[in-house]
């Protein structure tokens, strides 16, 4: 239904009081009518305009009974009870329009993406201009950080570009001079030149605003709660004020029955509830800008969830680090880093703040030299170290075979390899991954657990990589290879099956934002045109906060139901009470008010937030307990490469397998044991159930147990050297070892996560 933008609901209270004070102070009956016919009139109006745009669309709602007590009061000179109608209905709708107008100043923030301004080449001079007036075949500096305003080409250089927002392709991508380039990217590499191939309304992210509008335009409204009760509580009361009017043959008699009809609890309670549950999704972080945003996320079925950025972090993190067996796993990371940190490439922001996390001490490197996008090359410790992209690297270093299974496995995993070559010959690997969220398992298992039927992802990645991130998380269906206009065609179709909520952080995720029942903006990063085309925007970076919001909505639904359900039933026996003459129009006016004020402060319960469980360790303890892990990393790698050598036949001295026992020995087992013994006994008092924490008990054991056996492995060798059946023991020991080790390292960090963050129940 239509809904007036605004309307002044504290001059009808001023005016109606005004009227009271005239009557009750000064007993001027006639000038406190006049007031009161005042008071009412100007709504009166605007209803009869709302009414008329409706009926034109073939919609019926509740401001028609509102509407019919109003004119019946003033014609029956009940002026009081008319002022009172139009105060309720005034300040329900105010209500209503105050929530959305905060949601809008909240997200203002967030709508800053598209570059207003250029910097464009004019006689060998930079010029700033306006980009409506960028032509094609100029030339424009691209500075770092800038995103780009229109489509082109690369001139003159190479260009580093995060794709991620129109793409979902989370690893940063070079583009050559002469490759095209989309506006909409961000440049995270040094600043380049661009010449312009479409002025901006004919640019790629004008095309996606035009597909968000589009969508916007052609999706269907939502039908409100009080619509839908009013479908035939609005027969009733006619039938029933007028079957009054008829038997009784007093007019005023049923005007009283319409009077007590009037449906506060939908003009008012339901109001309240859905915006008291907008209040308390805002206070978690979960801002839904509308009333009928909030009723459609109670209702939710399906959930389409975009991959790069909200399934996953979106940022590359070192996974693992492969090598020939030169050197040690820390010491090829110290090689990387010590060159990376004289680069502002963002994987090598990453690499550096993985040998930050591990301690490891960088040096100085010596005559860096810098291809854009490619890699370094510079002097460490005397010796000529190279770091980049294999097609940049291997042409100037000699590689081994281990590189060439390793290179396949890592295209086939949507994985970024990060070669390092030293003195001419690749020596080891650096592996990069954009990871899985640690908390979205639990939030896809939340959202299953508050009703969600279908989960779904959907990405612009390789079809097979997509699968396989969708497969492990369990998803009903996986969509991959997508463009904006797929994920537009994927949503209207699982929108047939039920109610759709569409979550995604991209420029590209926009138009499916926008036709999806719900659409949910990853907000934190800051995408505007995701969060300009969603209906509810999650503020911070967190996709288990979608699950409360969820319960939030579904609570307040259930809410603002239960008190329209109760004032229902309470004014359908007041009206049976006007209709045999009880009541008269006033005091049929206050009876009704007393509805309210009891529907009104159920509805106020939405307010308050589901309970919740205090976390049970602090983020600081947290943090300290993953560093643990990543102090552990150089172990599982360790591990891993040792097992593959032993797994190849390359040659294996007996002081590695040492070297693997001592690591063994003083980092692992002990803090396996501590683990068990202490920490998570602790912990466990904390937690509900008898015994939290026997999974994780199972899993040290196995750890333990396989700890022992290398160790004893190892003790049977009597040479120092393993022959081949020794050999394969000890591989197979050691990938059991690696195996478990990952999964047990992941399943503590994705506990410690959710003991550290307050939970609702």
């Amino acid at each position: 239904m239509h809904r007036v933008k605004y309307i002044p609901w504290l001059w009808v209270f001023a005016v109606t009081l005004l009227g009271l004070v005239f009557h009750y102070g000064f007993n001027e009956d006639a000038l406190a009518n006049v007031t009161w016919v005042i008071a009412a009139l100007p709504i009166l109006i605007w209803l009869a305009v709302d009414i008329a745009k409706s009926l034109r669309r073939g919609d019926l709602g509740v401001d028609l009974i509102a509407a019919l007590a109003i004119i019946g009061a003033l014609l029956l000179d009940e002026s009081l009870a008319a002022a009172v109608i139009a105060l309720m209905y005034a300040s329900g709708q105010s209500l209503e329009q105050y929530a959305a107008n905060r949601a809008k100043r909240e997200l203002t923030a967030l709508l800053t993406r598209a570059p207003d301004l250029a910097e464009r080449y004019a006689n060998d001079a930079l010029e700033t201009v306006p980009v409506e007036k960028v032509k094609p075949k100029d030339r424009l500096l691209i500075k770092t950080g800038a995103v780009l305003p229109v489509d082109g080409f690369v001139s003159g250089t190479s260009a580093i570009l995060d794709e991620s927002s129109l793409t979902g392709e989370s690893l940063p991508v070079t583009r050559n001079q002469g490759e095209a380039v989309s506006s909409g990217t961000l440049n995270i590499g040094p600043p380049f030149d661009l010449e312009v191939a479409h002025d901006v309304n004919n640019s790629a992210y004008a095309g996606i605003i035009r597909l968000v509008k589009e969508a916007q335009t052609g999706k269907a409204p939502f039908t409100r709660m009080a619509d839908r009760y009013a479908l035939w509580f609005i027969p009733l009361t006619l039938i029933v004020s007028g079957a009054t009017w008829f038997f009784s043959g007093d007019p005023v008699r049923a005007l009283a029955v319409l009077v007590v009809a009037t449906p506060c609890p939908l003009i008012l309670a339901a109001p309240i509830a859905i915006v008291s549950g907008i209040s308390a999704s805002a206070r978690n972080g979960f801002l839904i800008k509308n009333g009928a945003t909030l009723e459609a996320l109670a209702q939710t079925q399906r959930i389409i969830l975009d991959k790069t950025g909200t399934i996953t972090t979106g940022k590359p993190r070192l996974v693992s680090i492969e090598g020939n067996g030169r050197y040690t796993s820390e010491k090829l990371l110290q090689f990387a880093a010590s060159l990376e940190q004289t680069s502002f490439h963002a994987v090598s922001s990453s690499i550096v703040e993985s040998a930050k996390q591990r301690n490891l001490s960088l040096t100085i490197p010596d005559n860096v030299a810098e291809t854009p996008g490619s890699g370094l090359c510079g002097e460490i410790d005397s010796k000529q170290v190279v770091v980049g992209q294999p097609q940049w690297v291997l042409p100037q270093a000699h590689a081994g075979e281990w590189i060439d299974p390793l290179l396949k496995q890592a295209s086939n995993e949507g994985r970024m390899l990060v070669l390092i070559a030293i003195d001419q010959q690749v020596v080891g690997a650096l592996v990069l991954q954009d990871e899985v969220r640690t908390d979205t398992p639990r939030a896809l298992r939340n959202l299953r657990m508050v009703g969600i039927q279908s989960l779904s992802m959907a990405s612009g990645d390789q079809k097979e990589i997509a699968e396989s991130i969708g497969f492990a998380l369990g998803m009903n269906q996986v969509y991959g290879n997508l463009k904006p206009e797929d994920k537009v065609e994927i949503v209207r179709k699982e929108s047939q099956q039920g109610t759709t909520l569409m979550v995604g952080d991209g420029i590209n995720d926009a138009p499916a934002l926008a036709i999806a029942d719900i659409g949910v903006a990853m907000g934190a990063s800051g995408a505007s045109a995701s969060s300009e085309a969603a209906d509810a925007v999650l503020l911070v970076d967190r996709i288990e906060i979608l699950a409360d919001g969820v319960r939030i909505a579904r609570r307040s639904h259930n809410i603002a139901r239960q008190s329209v359900i109760i004032g229902m039933v309470l004014s359908v026996g007041a009206m049976l009470f006007a209709s045999l003459g009880y009541l008269t129009p006033l005091e049929g006016a206050v009876l009704q008010e007393g509805i309210d004020v009891l529907v009104i402060l159920n509805a106020l319960r939405a307010l308050r937030l589901p309970e919740s469980q205090p976390s049970i360790i602090g983020e600081e303890q947290e943090r300290k307990l993953q560093k643990e892990h990543v102090d552990l990393q150089p172990v599982l790698e360790n591990i891993r490469q040792l097992a593959d050598r032993l797994a190849s036949h390359d040659e294996v001295r007996g002081a590695e397998l040492s070297a693997l026992a001592e690591l063994l020995k003083q980092k692992l087992i002990p803090h396996e044991q501590e683990d068990e013994r202490q920490l998570h006994p602790r912990l466990a008092q904390q937690m509900s159930g008898s015994d939290p924490m026997a999974m994780l008990s199972r899993t040290h054991q196995e750890i333990l147990y396989l700890c022992r056996g290398y160790l004893n492995q190892l003790a049977a060798i009597e040479s120092g050297v393993p022959d081949n059946t020794q050999r394969q023991s000890l591989a197979r020991t050691l990938y059991s070892l690696g195996a478990i080790l990952e999964l047990h390292f992941a399943q503590e960090n994705e506990l410690y996560k959710l003991l550290a963050t307050k939970r609702m129940a």
